[in-house]
């Protein structure tokens, strides 16, 4: 019964239909009819009609906190009522039964709720034995104190399980959408670091290759036409790589970010110097590729802005369990707080369990160590 009740907050007239249960509050009267029993029946009635309004109101959500805790106080209302009315009308019992239902949603603790079931029991039984050898119009047999009282324990029972159930529910509703909104967060800054990965270095390509034909423009026509062209190659390539970001697609591949590096570090006057052992990528899974492939992209375009270098080494081993990756250059960085690149390229080596290291003593050095999977030569 409560179920349904705490779960029509936004349809109040579905929660109306579990009055039903007043019905065996009538039994007796049309059993017994006179005017006095009907006119307390009706009268108790009307006044447990209005304690369920204000139940239903206390526990509308959409009504401010404030409300929630005079639950409790209309819990003991429902059982007051109850014991006001049996004496004089055993079908009262239902009031105990309402009690009951509540009672485990209103209250957290397991505990509490079944020493107040075990109060209410006993506080019922004490109500019969105290009326149980009356007669005429206040009279409470015992078979009507029992059945009272498994009711009771029935319901009331049953309403932990649910109340329980329901309270699991919320909590997994709950996680759930901490989880969707860790999920959403994590995605923002993976297209963040993934547009600054691919627009930062496309654009700084584009920059550079246009101030050169600028410069050449008077002296040199052909070159600076083939500048342009290259602006343009570079414009396109730049337009599919945004497509692929959005796909998911975030690398050209190690192998070939190594042969762009070298082309833009040849335009901005920077000689690669590589190991002359070629890279061999073939063990490396694609999450471990990417990174590496983006760390080249970043460091690259870091040296072609910022560092003013004319070498650039670059080497990729694997020894003592672990891939290292090596950046450096005799450039000149200025001494600055880690940008979005960086810690982008940071939070990628590590969630693979790796670490990134940057000195600026004589140039800048990068070095990122990846551990080597299991099984990996």
């Amino acid at each position: 019964m409560s179920t349904l009740v705490h779960n029509s907050q936004n349809n109040k007239r579905w929660a109306w239909m579990w009055t039903a249960y007043t019905g065996f509050f009538f039994i007796q009267p049309i059993l017994e009819p006179s005017v006095r029993l009907w006119a307390l029946t009706l009268a108790a009635t009307l006044v447990f009609f209005a304690i369920y309004a204000l139940y239903l109101r206390a526990n509308d959500r959409a009504h401010p906190v404030r409300f929630w805790p005079v639950r409790f106080w209309i819990i003991g209302a429902f059982y007051l009522l109850g014991v006001v009315c049996f004496p004089w009308n055993n079908g009262a019992s239902t009031f105990f039964v309402y009690t009951a239902a509540f009672l485990p949603f209103a209250i957290t603790s397991k505990r509490i709720v079944l020493s107040l079931f075990v109060l209410e029991t006993l506080l019922i039984a004490a109500e019969g034995y105290i009326f149980r050898n009356h007669h005429g119009f206040i009279a409470v047999p015992w078979p009507d104190t029992m059945i009272a009282v498994f009711l009771v324990l029935i319901i009331g029972g049953s309403n932990v399980f649910f109340a329980e159930q329901k309270r699991a529910d919320s909590k997994l509703r709950m996680a759930q959408e901490e989880v969707e909104a860790l999920a959403a967060l994590a995605e923002r800054e993976r297209i963040a670091r993934d547009l600054h990965d691919v627009l930062g270095h496309t654009l700084s390509v584009i920059v550079l290759k246009a101030e050169l034909a600028k410069r050449i423009l008077a002296t040199d026509p052909a070159r600076a036409t083939t500048e342009i062209a290259d602006v343009e190659a570079i414009g396109r390539t730049a337009l599919a790589e945004v497509r692929e970001a959005i796909g998911g697609y975030r690398a050209r591949g190690l192998l070939a970010e190594l042969d762009a590096a070298r082309g833009i570090l040849a335009s901005a006057g920077v000689t690669l110097l590589a190991d002359p052992k070629p890279i061999d990528a073939s063990g490396l899974s694609a999450a471990e590729e990417t990174v590496l492939a983006l760390a080249i992209r970043e460091a690259v375009t870091n040296i072609v802005r910022h560092a003013r270098a004319k070498t650039c080494r670059l080497r990729f081993v694997t020894e003592l369990g672990r891939r290292k990756l090596l950046v450096e250059d005799d450039g000149e960085h200025p001494l600055a707080r880690e940008g979005n690149g960086l810690r982008g390229m940071r939070e990628r080596v590590e969630s693979l369990g790796g670490s990134l290291r940057v000195e600026r003593e004589h140039g800048t050095r990068l070095l990122i160590e990846i551990p080597l999977r299991a099984g990996t030569a």
